[in-house]
């Protein structure tokens, strides 16, 4: 009898649902300090997730849920890149 892998589930800072891991992107704090969009969901460092919408980023940013989340200040370069993604 083969068992069911149960799906990671994490919340998104932005509209503060839970949802598939898959489902969400993943910021990270890497050990160096630099910010970084990781893609494969494997990268060390402290990591935050969020939905791919604007609107989600947007909150996350106004309520600072991100910089919270990751114990760091975004720079400008940063946040562009997040829209930039998220505007595909």
């Amino acid at each position: 009898m083969a068992r069911k892998r149960k799906t990671p589930q994490r919340l998104c800072l932005g509209c503060r649902t839970m949802k598939n891991k898959r489902e969400l992107l993943r910021v990270v704090r890497t050990p160096q300090g630099e910010i970084e969009l990781d893609v494969t969901g494997k990268k060390a460092g402290r990591g935050a997730y969020i939905c791919p919408h604007a609107d989600c980023l947007q909150k996350a940013l106004r309520s600072k849920a991100l910089e919270k989340s990751l114990r760091t200040t975004l720079a400008e370069d940063i946040l562009q890149l997040l829209r930039e993604k998220l505007a595909d």
